[in-house]
């Protein structure tokens, strides 16, 4: 009796001390506090970076145009020359000899239309005598007139021989920065087929900056400049094309396009693209390489989110969202370009809802959250496309 008295309390007290653990676990945690961001649209600029090469405004090859050995070379390599200084000169006696004898031919020439003249001289007033027949005065006229072909034959076969002697003196067709001499004194030059380059010439107060873009690509550019052309907006045409250099740095003038060419390369199905740029320090050399950073497109009412609120599995994105209620609905989306640390949304979101940037690992379909709007700066938005 004793032992149930004292087994009775003991259960009493379990009993009580199950109930309020019970009602312990029953009651309700807090909803997790997250951070969300609110979507605007706007208009999202989309740029590209394409690697392209650096030329001169002006790459001029210097070529003999006789053959030779090579006698002088009158220039410092690597300087700046002027349109018209005399750059190489080749062994000019053969070409003198030429010369020469071509200037013999037109004196025998002349020697020879002088008799023609003096003969016909003589025989026209004794054929107007009837002292001689019409046949000697035919004659002496077609002797003259031949004499007088021979000579504008001869003077232009000089002529043509002075212009060979001239090529014996290479002078700079433009002004610009000139190159290594790919050739020493006493080099053979300019035997053909393939005639030895001397040197290169560049004007490079402007570069020419080639590169490639898809055929996908084009059509954005073309629609986009089709579209300006359309309402007369031209003006930031010229501001759509920056180039960044081999240390990262961006150059600081802007270019604009030059030419597109005529068709897509079948083989690689890229199409040439020509940009100019002003040069006005020399900076920019023939054959550096850089990055042309060009707009490709402008997404109207676009939607930027932060990286960090889009979860990727296996391909697929999808997003948390904060309705009303505060309750969470994981969403699926489909995205566009990343632009630095933004994803451009495509498909999934309208403006004005809450997305989950802070507490992913908190959250799950349908729970109840505390959300704290952040406003996510947009200064940094305006970045190239990945």
């Amino acid at each position: 009796m004793k032992t149930i008295k004292l087994i009775l309390p003991c259960i009493l007290c379990l009993l009580f001390f199950s109930c309020s653990q019970k009602e312990k676990q029953q009651a309700p945690a807090p909803p997790p506090q997250v951070t969300v961001v609110v979507t605007q649209t706007k208009d999202v600029p989309i740029y590209q970076e394409f690697v392209g090469q650096i030329y001169g405004f002006n790459d001029i090859a210097i070529r003999a145009r006789v053959e030779g050995f090579l006698t002088g070379i009158h220039f410092e390599e690597g300087t700046r020359v002027k349109k018209g200084d005399l750059l190489y000169t080749l062994d000019s006696q053969p070409f003198e000899a030429d010369v020469a004898e071509k200037m013999s031919r037109v004196a025998e020439a002349n020697t020879m239309l002088a008799k023609a003249k003096s003969d016909l001289d003589r025989i026209e007033p004794l054929a107007k005598e009837k002292a001689v027949s019409q046949s000697d005065l035919d004659a002496a006229v077609a002797q003259y007139e031949a004499s007088v072909e021979s000579v504008k034959a001869a003077e232009a076969i000089l002529r043509a021989s002075n212009i060979q002697l001239g090529y014996t003196k290479i002078y700079s067709p433009i002004t610009g920065i000139i190159g290594k001499t790919k050739a020493k004194v006493g080099d053979f030059v300019g035997r053909s087929p393939n005639p030895v380059i001397l040197n290169t010439v560049s004007r490079i107060d402007t570069v020419l900056v080639e590169f490639f873009i898809t055929e996908r690509q084009y059509l954005q550019l073309a629609r986009r400049f089709q579209s300006e052309i359309e309402t007369a907006d031209q003006k930031t045409r010229k501001e759509d094309l920056e180039l960044i250099l081999a240390d990262g740095s961006v150059y600081g003038y802007k270019g604009e396009p030059e030419f597109i060419d005529r068709n897509v390369d079948p083989t690689t199905g890229a199409m040439l693209v020509q940009a100019s740029f002003p040069n006005p320090r020399e900076l920019l050399r023939p054959g550096q390489y850089a990055k042309v950073k060009a707009l490709v497109t402008v997404v109207k009412d676009g939607i930027l989110i932060p990286q960090r609120c889009v979860v990727e599995l296996q391909g697929t994105y999808s997003v948390f969202v904060v309705g009303d209620s505060d309750k969470v609905q994981r969403r699926s989306i489909k995205v566009g370009p990343r632009i630095k640390q933004f994803w451009l949304i495509t498909q999934g979101l309208k403006p004005g809802e809450h997305i989950v940037y802070e507490g992913l690992q908190r959250v799950k379909d349908g729970m109840l959250v505390k959300p704290t709007v952040k406003e996510i700066g947009s200064t940094d938005q305006k970045q190239e496309s990945k």
